[in-house]
Formats: structure tokens, sequence, C-alpha cells
């Protein structure tokens, strides 16, 4: 059995299949049709609903996610608040605004860029750049209407408006996120769903408890946001077996110092690992602000990103050029690889049965060490990479005395190119040795052709963006040559 909030009200639900997703369940069982399905794979926002999860101090954070590819099972312990929530109540200013502003159009998105807008109105940090918060929010609903500039203008007034609900509100709890007394006697233990024997969901809330599933279960399938993992039931119809929740295990979660090295939980999503890696490293928040959208990056980990093993992934790349550290654990304990080495082919990786990834160590910089990373993509937001290249470079005296190369969308796997590497290192950082080490590229890689991008503009993309690597490290300005501003 689970245990959640929904929308002010405790919710128990048991037998029930652990393929459902929170869309489904919401439409079908619940008849909440507020909540709408445009794609079924988290790219238009349609289905996006508010989640709150409570910290060890009790505050509640407060996160926009897509419906549609979160499994009903990650609701345990937590808020849900759906569009419904403010219906007939007081209204909240993101919905004032947006009739004020003419921002509903068809009507068929707008309850996704509600609930969008109305999770940032509740964690505003009283940062000045409101449009910029506004943009990042709505960076995951699509509008088939187009008409963006009044929704844009409501959520940037709504965002100056206070909301003072009656206590009995069903979504009340956003005014004061430092607490939800209503979570307090929610269940929050490991959990089992099972569905007769024809499929199993387990959730626990320990290392050791899921090193013991793992032994017990090595087929099982591990699931954490569920951002890609859901794609293969709601785009590829499967039923899934049997899944086993990472979401909850506290010890693969969050980021620490140890020594040298940033240690950076499998479970901790990109969200919540943005500022202490882009601290680090700060080539990865540029990047991190394009990966997915917001939704996305509220609920999606580091180690699915990795575990998935896709070749256009964007996290693999960085972390290859500046020589990560993998940490598996399983049945046999624990052990750890460097990054490159966890990929043997497409969709190949190097676990053994039952294990799993445990965190990811990365090195910090040294001295003159400079990080560039650059994704090319169809569109700036919520969109995958084209190509994606990560580039380590340690200059001294105007030579290239070490660097790593890394690409993905290049090969079947997020790859170094090493014959460019190799004609870069000992060189002079100029226009000369970048042009030799593109030549190189063409040893290095033989890319395919696919929907995203050709071949032949992979290879030439590649070239460019090292060379975009050159003109950045040189420029005078402060500007580090990415598109990632609206016009």
């Amino acid at each position: 059995m689970i245990e959640f909030l929904l929308n002010g009200r405790i919710e128990k639900v048991d037998q029930v299949d652990p393929n459902l997703s929170i869309l489904e369940w919401l439409r079908t069982k619940m008849r909440l049709t507020g909540t709408k399905e445009g794609c079924a794979s988290g790219d238009c926002g349609a289905c996006t609903v508010i989640t709150g999860t409570a910290d060890q101090n009790g505050s509640i954070r407060y996160e926009a996610i897509n419906s549609c590819i979160s499994l009903l099972g990650s609701l345990h312990g937590k808020e849900l608040i759906t569009i419904e929530a403010f219906h007939d109540k007081q209204a909240h200013p993101v919905q004032s605004n947006m009739m004020e502003k003419h921002g509903a159009q068809c009507g068929f998105c707008t309850p996704g860029i509600v609930m969008s807008l109305t999770a940032l109105h509740a964690n505003k940090e009283g940062r000045q750049d409101i449009e910029e918060q506004v943009m990042e929010a709505l960076s995951g609903n699509l509008c088939r209407c187009t008409g963006y500039r009044p929704i844009i203008d409501a959520g940037k007034d709504a965002m100056v408006e206070e909301w003072t609900p009656e206590a009995s509100h069903p979504a009340a709890s956003l005014c004061d996120t430092s607490s939800n007394p209503g979570l307090e006697g929610i269940h929050k233990e490991s959990i089992s769903l099972s569905l007769a024997i024809t499929a199993r969901y387990d959730a626990p809330v320990s290392l050791d408890e899921l090193r013991s599933l793992r032994r017990d279960y090595p087929d099982s399938r591990l699931v954490a946001g569920s951002t890609d993992l859901a794609l293969e039931i709601t785009q590829q119809l499967k039923s899934l077996e049997h899944l086993i929740s990472v979401e909850r295990v506290l010890e693969l979660k969050g980021c620490t110092r140890d020594g040298d090295d940033l240690v950076i939980g499998a479970a901790t999503t990109y969200r919540n690992l943005r500022a202490s890696l882009s601290d680090l490293w700060p080539a990865f928040d540029t990047m991190l602000e394009r990966l997915g959208s917001l939704q996305i990056r509220n609920r999606g980990t580091l180690g699915g990103n990795i575990a998935n093993a896709s070749p256009i992934g964007d996290m693999p790349p960085p972390l290859i050029a500046l020589g990560a550290t993998l940490v598996l654990d399983g049945p046999d304990g624990e052990r750890q690889i460097p990054l490159e080495s966890f990929f043997h082919d497409y969709k190949k990786t190097d676990l053994k049965p039952g294990e799993f990834i445990h965190s990811v160590r990365v090195p910090a910089p040294k001295d003159n060490e400079q990080l560039y990373i650059y994704k090319v993509s169809k569109r700036i937001d919520d969109d995958i990479s084209a190509v994606l290249g990560a580039f380590r470079l340690t200059i001294d005296n105007g030579t290239v005395s070490d660097c790593r190369l890394a690409f993905g969308g290049m090969a079947a796997t997020p790859a170094r190119a090493l014959k460019a590497e190799a004609a870069l290192v000992g060189q002079p950082w100029n226009d000369t040795s970048v042009a030799k080490a593109i030549e190189a590229l063409a040893s290095d890689f033989t890319p395919l052709s696919d929907v995203r991008a050709s071949a032949g503009y992979r290879t030439q993309v590649a070239g460019n963006l090292l060379r975009r690597a050159l003109l950045a490290s040189s420029s005078n300005t402060s500007e580090n040559l990415m598109v990632t501003d609206y016009a």
C-alpha cells in the first residue's frame, strides 16, 4: 500500500499495477481530468502536476513534474497537487493573471502551464531575475497556439503577488513550505506494491535493503525519476514485471566533498546536483540549464542518465572528459571503475547481475585546467542532443600539456576522441593545432545519420565545437559563446 496527500486529503492505494502512471491514475481511477495527456513522453508539459516532498528538516520542496512519465508508486509519502485543487476556491495569482492577460487560448495546455507557474510561485527565492525564472519554469510547457507572450506576462506579474488562501484550501500548503502537518501522518516506510502475480514495485529506504533486493531479484529493473524508463511503458506499451525504486535510499542522494573529489549520489536529481557541480566546474551550469526541461530536471537523476547508456545522454561526455570515477555496488560489494570504461557498446554496460550505480566521483580542477561543454540540439529548451562536446584542457604557457576530449552523439557510446587528443598534446593552443585535431576527429569517429542529424553534420559540428573552445579561451570578454539567452 502507498499513502500520500492528494489535494490536501490522505489517499491510500493498494493492489494497483506498478506500471500505472500518475496521469493515468488521475484520469481513469480518480476522474480528475483537468490534467491532460499530450505526448505521453514528458515533452509537452500538458500533464504537469506539483509534488511536495519533505526533507530531513521537515521543510517541503514543491516541484512541477510530468505526471505522464512518473509512476504512481513514486508518490509514497509525498503530497500531490493537481489543477482541481484550485477549482471553486480563491483564485491563485497565476490563474487570475492568466485570465487578465489572455494567456489561456484553446485551453488544452493551460492546466499544465498554470501548475508550472504555481510551483515557481511557491518556491520563488526572492531573486530579481523574475523573467528568467518564468522562462525556466515554462521551458517544458509547449503551447500549440504559440501565444507565449501573454503567458510570460501573466507569470511575471503573478510572481510579485502574494497568495493567502483559507487554511481549508486544498493547496494552502503552497503558501508555507516550512512544513506540511498533513504529511506527518503519512506512512513512509519501505513499500512493496503488487498486482496479483503479474507485477511488483519495491521502494526500499536503505542501501542494505536495496542490496538485498538486488541479490534476490537480479533481473529487476531499477527506477529513479523514470524520465526515460517510463517511455517503455507509455511509448512501447511494455509491462515491466518488477521495479525497484532507488528514489528513497538516502545513501544514494546528495553531494559531498571527499578530499579533492565531489561525490554525487546516483539518485541525486539534476536540480539538486546543479549548484554543487557548477560551483566546482562552472561549465556545467549552462549545460544543465538545457538538460531536458525543469520538470525533467526535477525528476531525472545522474545515475539514471549514466545507466541508461544512451549515446546522446548529456552527463557522460563531460564526466568522461573530467576523468570521473564510477562507484558500483551490489551483492559482492563496491567496486570503482573509470566512467569511460562503463560503456561497452550501444546500451551495453559493465554492470554485473544485481549491481547498481552507487555514486560518481568528480575530481576538482587543477592549476590551468579549463572545461568547455557545448550542446547542439534542434531547439534550446527541452531537447535531446544531436552532438555534445566536452573538453578538459590544461594550457601551460600557451601549450596544451594535457587534454581529454569527449563526445556524445558521435558513436554507439559516449567516447573520447583519442587521436584528436594526441594531435593537441604538446602543441600550441592555436588555430593550426586545433585544425589538425579536427582532421583527426575523422579517424576517431564514424557517426551515423538519424532523425536528429546526418553523419556529415555531426562530423562538422564536432570540429566546430572544438574551435569554439579555442575562441572562448582567447576571448577578452566574459561571454562564454553560449546560445542560451532568449531574443
